[in-house]
């Protein structure tokens, strides 16, 4: 059941200690800064609004020349591809201005692969090991495999491996998993590796199923066990992972992190030896791994808050604190994890690891940029608040951000990143270069929105970038009935009149709409970078070296990257 760790997990580790220097970093990061400010119009612009602020005329005119008839292939090949330029063929020649900005986009980026083909455009949209079966890892057990994607198989191997890495350097056995879902990689590293898990969720539904999902897989082990005529043993206590359905507040201080787990752990201890509830009980409660949540609030607010977020921990005496604070540093030491953290929980789980002495490292896998709170926009739209006000008294973190964390990239004019490029850099560059090869008809999409728009202003001044979500197949539609389907979800008729010269001059013009995109799509990864710098330079600044490794790959996990970061031995 145990696995070891690859080969190529102890690579990434040798590779992790071989970090920038603190000077490099900052080069980088001044850099990165003054290339985003000069092509911020391309950052901050909505695709949507295409035709209504007229984008293609805000290109330099040498370079709407030599773009407007470039194909989707060429697109790619040309402006996403960063390989060499040596078997590169241009239709036209090209402005050096044009050429220096693709350049320069793709060497300030950090490399995406970690293999040397990383500069390919269209590789395979799988990892050789989903080459027999598309929809099962070969590297992975049966049992890791049950209601886990091949994404997330692709994703807890890669990622439990490396933890399991740094657990052997620190000589820690205990990991906490922050963000842990539905526990697929908590029960990896659990049973799969042999770690002491906890794992801390916010949506208490996600918990409930990773403690049913811990269930199926035990019951599995059971069974195989029947079958070979052997006793079942049960997985040791440490090995069984801890879920605590609870919300790790950003403006918590790492000292109520602590407490958190530790009640945590004390109140599922003390559960495990006591009497489960009784049966009608049950009816009304949801099983967390010896945590019993009660589905109606009046019964939780009445139970210990042991599963409860950090905000709930009641205030002490001065005296009493000091012995809970001597209490704290007798809490073991541990690794912490975040798989696709999202928004500014990344940048708190950075924030625990400088500042809690049980942290011993740290893997951060970040997603959802435009969640990041900026000092320009402290609540950016999908921002999701924490369940209840900080209590009085409870210790709160110094005021920070999400972005910038260091105080290097803080002080550099044009570090601003909109909420638009930080959108913008959660895209999938690879997947969308993989269209453009296949002259994909979904690209019709990005033509049709900008074209809705259009005729949404004329009959709605006041509204802008309305929202009118998914629409099924519209790359299959005619405008006419793409439109017929959206200007409802806008309050607008259906049969709005729609003058068909206009929508065939600008059906005429969904090649310009894809290469502007393009040329926006190619500075996402800068985007990305400069977050992620930031990141490691905050680290820097703290004394900690880090590394970003693209552990996943990004033709499958567009959210490859890794920081990676070890706390020297005590």
């Amino acid at each position: 059941m145990s696995e070891q760790p690859s080969v190529s997990a102890a690579q990434h580790v040798e590779e992790f200690r071989a970090s920038f220097t603190a000077g490099q970093q900052r080069e980088l990061a001044k850099r990165l800064t003054t290339f985003l400010a000069q092509y911020s119009h391309l950052t901050d612009s909505f695709i949507i609004e295409f035709f209504t602020e007229n984008l293609w005329q805000t290109l330099p005119r040498p370079w709407q020349v030599v773009l407007q008839d470039l194909s989707y292939p060429q697109t790619a090949r040309l402006l996403l591809d960063a390989s060499h330029d040596e078997d590169r063929r241009y239709p036209s020649v090209w402005p050096l201005s044009l050429l220096a900005f693709r350049a320069t986009a793709h060497a300030l980026a950090f490399p995406r692969e970690f293999r040397p083909d990383r500069g390919r455009v269209a590789g395979s949209q799988r990892p050789d090991e989903f080459l027999k079966n598309q929809s099962q890892s070969s590297l992975l057990g049966h049992i890791f495999r049950k209601h886990v994607k091949p994404k997330k198989q692709h994703e807890i191997r890669k990622l439990g491996t490396l933890v399991k890495q740094l657990c052997d350097q620190t000589g820690c056995r205990r990991v906490v998993d922050v963000g842990s879902g539905q526990g697929h990689l908590s029960r990896f590293l659990s049973f799969g590796l042999g770690l002491s898990v906890t794992a801390i969720e916010a949506d208490h539904t996600l918990a409930a199923m990773a403690v049913k999902y811990d269930g199926e897989l035990l019951w599995t082990l059971e069974k195989e066990k029947q079958k070979k005529s052997c006793s079942f043993q049960p997985p040791e206590a440490r090995s069984v992972p801890r879920h605590i359905a609870g919300w790790v507040d950003p403006r918590a201080s790492w000292e109520a992190f602590i407490k958190q787990l530790k009640y945590a752990n004390h109140a599922m201890e003390g559960a495990q030896t006591s009497s489960a509830p009784s049966k009608k009980r049950r009816a009304d409660l949801t099983q967390t791994d010896g945590l019993w949540l009660s589905s109606d609030r009046s019964e939780r607010e009445q139970m210990p808050s042991e599963g409860s977020c950090c905000s709930d921990i009641q205030t002490f005496s001065e005296e009493a604190r000091d012995a809970e604070e001597t209490r704290l540093l007798d809490y073991p030491d541990f690794v912490l994890t975040g798989l696709h953290a999202c928004g500014d929980l990344s940048a708190t789980l950075l924030r625990h690891f400088v500042s809690c002495p049980q942290v011993r490292g740290i893997t951060s896998v970040a997603c959802c940029y435009m969640k990041i709170t900026t000092k320009e926009n402290p609540t950016p739209p999908g921002l999701i608040p924490p369940p209840t006000p900080l209590t009085p008294g409870a210790e709160a973190a110094p005021l920070g951000f999400g972005y910038p964390m260091s105080s290097w990239v803080r002080g550099l004019p044009g570090h601003q990143l909109s909420y638009k490029a930080r959108e913008g850099a959660c895209h999938a560059v690879e997947d969308y270069a993989r269209r453009l090869v296949e002259e994909s008809q979904l690209l019709r999409t990005h033509c049709y929105r900008a074209m809705l728009e259009t005729f949404i202003r004329d009959a709605r001044p006041d509204l802008r970038r309305a929202g009118i979500q998914t629409i099924k197949k519209a790359h299959l539609l005619a405008f006419t009935e793409y439109a017929r389907l959206g200007l409802p979800r806008v309050g607008l008729p259906p049969d709005l009149a729609l003058d068909q010269e206009r929508v065939a001059a600008m059906l005429e013009q969904q090649n310009k709409v894809v290469v502007y995109f393009t040329l926006s799509l190619l500075l996402a990864p800068v985007v990305e970078t400069l977050v992620l710098l930031d990141r490691m330079i905050y680290l820097k600044e703290n004394g900690l070296d880090s590394q970003l490794i693209p552990l996943f790959d990004p033709n499958f996990s567009p959210r490859n990257f890794v920081l990676v970061a070890l706390k020297p031995s005590r």
